[in-house]
């Protein structure tokens, strides 16, 4: 007795109404997917640029006319930042570490080129996430390359000055042997310069008025610069 065949299995098959429901609107119109896909993408990067705008630090309406020159490259601009800052003006600089708020009277009458190239660089975040370079006398930051040899693109004149003296808590700018001012890393004198103090020119442009156990405290490479803002007297 032969058994019976038993049917042939078909194959299931997935017609267009198969899946999601989409809207009549939506079949007539294949293009309307698209459309609303764009919208969303867009408006997803321009929350980005607004939160990217919302992080840029603070700007006091006496700078509002602080940019900086020609940006070439990454941290790299074709000359030195054109002056924004006023002599009827009073400026402090308040560097936000990974130990905390440092803040620094700067002195631009007697080195107003490096204040106002220090102030423009801070403002338009030329600052942010540079890692300190310390050891026992100093801290040191603002080398975009991180070995110690980077810049902006420019050095700085020499702007010596007698007072206010070197001591704990001076800024100036760092200068390699027998080469020009550094137009970016500057440093933050942490302990007593060794001899007779400097013999070189080094711009002292700041003192320390707050937070220099904070100072004292950086270590490389662990350390960095979260933000730099510039407040208005």
């Amino acid at each position: 007795m032969s058994k019976a065949k038993a049917p042939a299995r078909r194959q299931a098959t997935v017609s267009e109404d198969d899946g999601i429901d989409l809207p009549d609107a939506w079949r007539r119109r294949p293009w309307i997917p698209l459309f609303i896909s764009g919208l969303v993408i867009a408006a997803l990067v321009g929350s980005g640029l607004l939160i990217d705008e919302a992080l840029k630090t603070p700007r006091p309406t006496a700078l509002d006319g602080c940019t900086t020159s020609t940006q070439i490259a990454p941290h790299q601009f074709i000359s030195r930042q054109p002056i924004c800052i006023t002599a009827e003006h009073k400026y402090q600089a308040t560097i936000n570490t990974t130990q905390g708020a440092i803040v620094i009277q700067l002195h631009p009458e007697v080195a107003p080129v490096t204040v106002n190239n220090f102030i423009v660089l801070a403002l338009n975040g030329f600052y942010n996430g540079m890692t300190w370079k310390t050891d026992d006398m100093v801290a040191q930051a603002g080398d975009p390359i991180g070995d110690g040899t980077g810049g902006p693109g420019y050095t700085l004149p020499d702007e010596p000055n007698t007072t206010p003296a070197w001591g704990l808590g001076a800024v100036g700018m760092a200068r390699p042997v027998g080469a020009p001012i550094n137009g970016s890393q500057f440093f933050i004198e942490r302990a007593a310069w060794p001899g007779k103090g400097p013999t070189a020119v080094y711009n002292r442009f700041g003192t320390v008025i707050k937070g220099m156990n904070l100072a004292q405290q950086l270590s490389s490479p662990s350390d960095k610069i979260i933000s730099i803002s510039i407040q208005v007297g």
